[in-house]
């Protein structure tokens, strides 16, 4: 289904750029023979000059031809292999399977520690305990002593823990903003459960790669291991409750199918709505990617909130819950409200889609949000839901009023569900996760400790808490976790959960495991959920880009059709989905270089399941150079030695030997490591003995480039004008070398092949930048380019890089790649000196780049400006300079225009003033406005919920802003043809002819480019890279909205259990404090003007 709309989409593009062609042809047309035009010979001959000039500097110093002769002295002995796509991937399933296992285990140690510990103690409602409490501790008061539950609690940084300052020995307690800390209920819980630091030390000793253990607990208190200290944001608030992470659900719930019930009666005007909304949007907080959904709201009619989905639910993924809290805002009160009708709708929803077995096919429940119910509607129960009572009833009471709170506590009681009410804001998140602990009733009593999974997330009130690095960013990452149950007899049929224990394990340890040198320089490898989300991807997004937060709401819904898109008909997603191991293969179009490059290649796909997760995981080779990997041998004295030298260094981020496995071993460079293996003084170090072998190999092979380098850098007469700044290499097993030809400080771009230059160095999914392009270009030329990061900055260097070939054929390896890096200004000194150059006789020029007539352009194979006399153009796309001459170029063939998507994008949106806001521009709407925010104030009385309002009250507050949205967008790439070399052609500018000549510089991926100057083209649009949001037209979000993608269900389901006390159902709340009564009459009075 998507991938049909997506070809409709597709066709009806290819449509519009028809037209819009055949529109540019009426006036953009070839005109042959109309007048001279430029010398092809003169621009062929400085195309050759400077060709042949800066190739000659490139090799030089590159020492590219010196490193090609030592490989192949290696031909002879060295064994080329084909890679088996299917036995990589199931090795690498084992061993994604073992690190998980560990992981798993570590958090089984930790609920039975906690069951029993729990088991043994006796509750005491007068305990009193001094615990360490997150916010408190090491905080002192006025006279400089320890506050309460502070202490003085000894911290010290750690690599480990992305260098914040920890404890090793001990946990630490948070305590919800809103909550007691001395409440005894969270006093009992926190002491028993002091049992947890023997296991988390113990734990982290086991396997030194544990990160964050934790315990959360039903309470709302949250024990973390390592302990470390917690900081409030600037009002003075901790946004994190244990409890309504998406870890905690899981692991405390099974799948379920709700359907929230909303009243819009008149009743419900004013701050009941606004409480209602909060509650609902509480609710859909708790459901996660394994949950079905809808809402709808009801007066005297059935109002679906989304009329799209009418009759049916959704899953509830971030995108739809998004959706569904913006048509929150819109619901409005009036009428009656008629219960009866709208109980029977979702009892037929519940029913209609459980039989089709798209939804979670375990628990249902409906959520009722009302301010009352005049009667039971025990006919309606009696047909639809007893005597089974396979439908929880989870009543919401809105108000103070507690004339119909019998029969909606009657309703919950009667079926297995739970009643609250709910007066304030303040309220809402404490009421609505009491269902959770309900709906886990039965899997407590069935003692089942199922271990689940989460997907790719980040848990940003997490790293604010603990002030994580902003530029570092916080890292994506899984979740373990497990429930925890009480197990004593008294309390078995009560079905209670204690909390949820669980461990982080962060993606960047999944990706140390991938054999990076056998994927080849293109491949890679990539995991899946069971709901088809992307676990680890090199295309998924990261959170913070350039030391900015993305506003991506969450990374759970990035699914992998959407970076896999050539996949229309997702084949390779659904086959992984279903756990199912084999092969696909595709065209794809890889983009590299910020997106604004583009590779195209044939990939084959490989895939299998991770046993004992609900992940799958697959690899990607590409076919050709791709597909083989060979092997040489050399000593371990020679290569050790050849290691070891200073311009050497390996890969931070490839595993060569596991150093995170034992504590000593931590502190161990990977060179270190690999010594130590290899001479044998480390005999628990685990090392890649196959990719160690190869290393030395590349380490003796490339070790006289040193001398070489070293040669060049020493000969005075050499490079005297430092244009030529750093030399460099990399080879397929990670190792790199570099040489410096000016001192550090002189470096044009520092940045280069440094931590802070992503894309420029190997990673742990990806060769860097400069040796992925090389591959592509033909043997022995050279990829010359203007690095974007720099480009817009000081536009002041250009890299020069070429790849190294085993053998002569299409099957050969690329075993290395080397380059320099060169100072912009030298290389376009050397591109106007080769255009002075002249083939007459009496050395006068026909043409020259010094004319005021001739603009001379120098581009790269993408289309990108290196050279220009207008040096605010150098690193701009030659479309957006010369748009006239861009659209010939591609409607003659010498440019292809590739279309791409972008699933991940983010767009511009402006958010105007709302009604709400425009009510504050006479005097007594301010006046109403102030005395109503004075009301809720009081009746909420806690300043927690005061910084916690409703978000769509605050969005309603926010005016005039601009947000960036999350979008699905299209952009174009372009690439030269590698069969055209030279080209002329003329442009009708409005009746002036204007002639360009464009021809390709030897050995390399440039074109210079030289266009008269006599015509004003202006009027002819520029060609640009703009990304363009796809904007679905109502029929077509509908069809998105309903589509269900294949998943697979959980296999653990526990909707209900015999000997659950179904009786534990909720009590109605106090009534009002004197004062918040007297002021409610003046709030209704304002309200209601």
């Amino acid at each position: 289904m998507q991938g049909n709309w997506r070809i409709l989409f597709s066709h009806m593009c290819c449509t519009s750029s028809l037209l819009f062609w055949i529109t540019v042809g009426l006036n953009v047309v070839e005109v042959v023979g109309s007048q001279p035009g430029i010398p092809l010979s003169v621009v062929k001959l400085w195309a050759s000059a400077f060709g042949g000039e800066i190739k000659s500097i490139s090799a030089k110093y590159s020492g590219s031809q010196l490193l090609q002769k030592k490989y192949k002295e290696f031909e002879k002995s060295v064994r080329v292999e084909e890679i088996d796509g299917v036995k990589l991937v199931k090795n690498l399933a084992v061993k994604m399977e073992e690190m998980f296992r560990r992981k798993a285990e570590a958090t089984r140690r930790l609920v039975e520690a906690a069951e029993e510990a729990h088991h043994q103690h006796e509750e005491n409602p007068d305990l009193q305990y001094e615990y360490f409490n997150a916010v408190l501790i090491n905080e002192v008061d006025e006279e400089g002593n320890n506050v309460e539950l502070g202490g003085e609690f000894l911290l010290e940084p750690n690599d480990h823990f992305n260098n914040l300052s920890v404890n090793l020995s001990l946990s630490v307690v948070q305590v919800p903003t809103n909550m007691y800390n001395k409440d005894p209920d969270i006093v009992n819980g926190v002491y028993w459960s002091e049992a947890l630091n023997k296991v988390f030390v113990d734990n982290f000793e086991r396997d030194p790669s544990l990160i964050w253990q934790y315990f959360g607990s039903a309470k709302g208190f949250f024990r973390q291991y390592p302990g470390v200290k917690w900081h409030p944001d600037e009002h003075g608030v901790i946004g994190f409750d244990c409890r309504n992470r998406k870890w905690y659900i899981k692991a405390a719930t099974s799948p379920k199918d709700v359907v929230i019930l909303v009243d819009v009666s008149g009743s419900m005007k004013g701050l009941r709505l606004t409480i209602a909304r909060q509650t609902v949007s509480s609710i859909l907080d708790t459901l996660g990617d394994d949950d079905f959904f809808n809402i709808i709201a009801y007066n005297q009619e059935i109002h679906y909130v989304e009329p799209c989905l009418n009759g049916t639910l959704v899953r509830a993924d971030r995108a739809n819950k998004d959706h569904f809290q913006e048509h929150l805002d819109k619901l409005f009160a009036k009428g009656i409200g008629l219960l009866g009708e709208a109980l029977t709708e979702a009892f037929t929803i519940l029913n209609d889609f459980n039989q089709t077995g798209h939804g979670s096919v375990c628990s249902q429940a409906i959520m009722l949000v009302t301010d009352g119910a005049t009667e039971m509607y025990d006919d309606v129960f009696e047909k639809y839901n007893w005597p089974d009572r396979k439908v929880r009833i989870f009543p919401y009471l809105i108000g103070r009023e507690s004339a119909f709170a019998d029969n909606l506590k009657w309703m919950a009681c009667a079926n297995k569900g739970y009643f609250s009410q709910i007066s304030t804001l303040a309220d809402v998140q404490e009421n609505v996760m009491r269902y959770l602990h309900v709906m886990s009733r039965p899997k407590v009593i069935d003692h089942e400790h199922d271990t689940i999974w989460t997907e790719a997330y980040v848990d940003s009130a997490l790293s604010q808490a603990h002030k994580l690095n902003e530029k570092a960013g916080p890292s994506l990452m899984t979740t373990v976790a497990m429930p925890v149950f009480s197990t004593k007899n008294e309390t078995k049929n009560q079905g209670i959960l204690l909390g949820v224990v669980g461990t982080d394990i962060p993606l960047q340890e999944l990706m140390k495991i991938i054999p990076k040198h056998l994927l080849g320089i293109h491949g890679y490898a990539f995991a899946i959920t069971n709901n088809g989300y992307i676990l680890t991807h090199p295309d998924l997004r990261p959170l913070y880009q350039d030391g900015q937060k993305r506003r991506k709401p969450n990374y759970s819904s990035v699914d992998l059709s959407e970076v896999e898109w050539e996949d229309k008909d997702d084949i390779l997603r659904n086959a992984m989905v279903n756990r199912r191991t084999g092969t696909f293969s595709m065209e794809v179009k890889k983009t590299v270089d910020k997106g604004k490059r583009v590779l195209k290649m044939h990939n084959d796909y490989y895939y299998t399941d991770i046993k004992g997760t609900p992940f799958s995981v697959g690899v990607a080779l590409s076919r050709g150079h791709g597909k083989y990997f060979f092997r040489g041998n050399v000593s371990v004295e020679a290569g050790l030695h050849d290691l070891e030298q200073p311009d050497v260094a390996l890969a931070d981020e490839w595993t060569y030997c596991n150093t995170d496995e034992h504590h000593e071993h931590r502190h161990l460079t990977q060179i270190q490591a690999i010594k130590l293996f290899l001479t044998g003084r480390r005999p628990h170090l685990k090392c890649d003995r196959e990719l160690i072998q190869e290393v030395l190999f590349d380490a003796v092979v490339t070790a006289p480039l040193e001398a070489y380098w070293t040669g060049l850098a020493l000969n005075k007469s050499e490079n005297s004008d430092k244009g030529v700044e750093i030399a460099y290499l990399g080879t397929r097993t990670g190792l790199s070398r570099t040489n410096l030809f000016v001192a550090p400080e002189q470096l044009s771009n520092q940045d280069f092949l440094t931590a802070e230059d992503k894309e420029g160095v190997f990673n742990a999914d990806h060769f860097p930048l400069w040796y992925k392009r090389a591959a592509e270009q033909v043997p022995g030329t050279f990829v010359y380019s203007i690095p974007f990061s720099s480009a817009f900055e000081n536009k002041s260097v250009v890299l020069a890089s070429t790849a190294i070939q085993l053998l002569d054929d299409r099957k050969s390896p690329i075993v290395a790649a080397v380059g320099i890096q060169m100072k912009l200004e030298f290389f376009q000194r050397k591109f106007w000196t080769a255009c002075r150059q002249c083939s007459s006789l009496d050395g006068k020029c026909s043409i020259s780049c010094d004319n005021e007539d001739i603009n001379c352009y120098l581009i790269d194979n993408n289309g990108f400006i290196l050279v220009t006399e207008v040096h605010s153009q150098t690193g701009l796309f030659f479309g957006e300079v010369e748009g006239a001459v861009m659209n010939k170029l591609l409607q003659m063939g010498s440019f292809k225009r590739i279309t791409l998507y972008d699933y991940q994008a983010l767009c511009k949106e402006y958010a105007g003033s709302s009604d709400s806001a425009r009510t504050l521009s006479d005097p007594f709407s301010v006046v109403k406005w102030i005395l109503t925010e004075l009301v809720i104030f009081l009746l909420e009385f806690n300043l927690y919920s005061w910084w916690n309002v409703d978000l769509s009250v605050k969005a309603q507050r926010s005016r005039g802003k601009t947000m960036m949205v999350p979008c699905d967008t299209e952009y174009p790439a372009f690439v030269s043809e590698r069969t055209i070399k030279e080209t002329t052609g003329n442009i009708d500018c409005e009746g002036c002819i204007r002639s360009f000549v464009i021809q390709q510089i030897p050995s390399s991926n440039l074109f210079m480019v030289v266009v008269d100057n006599k015509c004003d083209c202006s009027s002819t649009p520029p060609v640009t890279m703009d990304p363009i949001e796809i904007m679905y037209n109502e029929s077509l979000k509908c069809d998105r909205l309903k589509f269900q993608k294949d998943r697979k269900k959980p296999e653990s389901c526990h909707p209900f259990h015999p000997e659950e006390n179904a009786m534990e159902c909720g009590s109605a709340a106090g009534l009002s404090s004197p004062l918040t009564a007297a002021l409610l009459p003046l709030l209704v009075a304002f309200l209601s003007r």
